[in-house]
């Protein structure tokens, strides 16, 4: 799956072999033009991201059956995405609150106006984030998506080092990018760390609940109502990091997520990179 402005392009290797390009307008939430302004564009281009992530997976396991099942319906899409978002909220916002509870409970964090508490919180989630992405990994189907990934990363190099686009000519690009969703999602966990250390304190000491469990629940609320800011943010670091990629600060924002890429992208082999490079050519409007 490779966007190209408002086009995507899905490549699919059906069970003959053949491989099956399909080109279709991009799903967008920010037709208005204030949407698209810097730091109010990201949480729409994150939401459009996963409905378009979740459509061309939809479409490419048809292909690869051989199934002629109709688009994901309207009704499926929303429960998917709700489930989806749910799941991302409970694994990596209420989990590591409640672990940061845990630790104050044990004596080895102060209470949730404390530094230490959110310190907690971010290390809980940076590390069910890696250890995540790390564990399934090893699912053999994940692996070969992550395969692709890399194989995607591959052609995007060599189409924009003006190479010519061939399984030989990719092979030896780097599966690692700096413009890349992985990195995304990793600036908005490190960028969650840092609101949530310093912001969520300074919102408590202005007002919070003086019941204990519905404080608790105000700042599990506060978090959630943060990430529109968070991705927003987030998404303006990464479109100057990957702009600027050759600049040392630049390059330095990158690291940690080029370092995550080495989980998230595998080396993939000559025939998942003749897909990757019929999906950017079909991005391009290419043949």
């Amino acid at each position: 799956m490779i966007r190209s402005k408002d086009c995507l392009a899905i490549a699919v290797r059906k069970p003959s072999g053949e491989i099956f390009v399909e080109t279709r307008p991009w799903f967008t939430l920010a037709r208005s033009k204030w949407l698209k302004k810097p730091f109010l564009r990201g949480f729409p281009i994150l939401l459009e991201t996963l409905v378009n992530g979740i459509k061309a997976l939809n479409f490419s396991a048809q292909q690869s059956l051989d199934e002629e099942e109709g688009e994901i319906s309207p009704w499926a899409m929303a429960l998917t995405m709700a489930s989806a978002i749910g799941f991302a909220l409970l694994l990596f916002v209420v989990a590591p609150h409640v672990f940061s509870l845990a630790m104050n409970w044990l004596g080895l964090s102060g209470g949730a106006e404390a530094l230490s508490f959110h310190m907690w919180d971010g290390l809980f989630k940076l590390l069910m984030f890696v250890g995540y992405i790390a564990a399934i990994s090893f699912i053999p189907d994940i692996r070969r998506v992550f395969q692709y990934h890399g194989a995607e990363h591959k052609v995007i190099w060599a189409h924009e080092n003006k190479i010519e686009l061939s399984p030989e000519a990719v092979r030896d690009f780097s599966r690692l990018h700096p413009r890349c969703g992985t990195t995304f999602l990793l600036f908005v966990l490190g960028v969650s760390i840092v609101l949530y250390t310093f912001l969520v304190p300074l919102l408590l000491q202005t007002w919070a609940p003086q019941h204990a469990v519905l404080k608790q629940v105000y700042i599990i609320t506060v978090k959630f109502l943060l990430m529109v800011p968070i991705s927003a943010i987030s998404y303006e670091i990464i479109k100057f990091s990957g702009k600027f990629h050759k600049n040392i600060l630049c390059k330095a924002l990158s690291c940690p997520g080029m370092a995550m890429q080495m989980l998230t992208t595998h080396e993939p082999d000559d025939a998942q990179i003749e897909v990757a490079i019929a999906a950017l050519k079909g991005a391009l409007g290419q043949k």
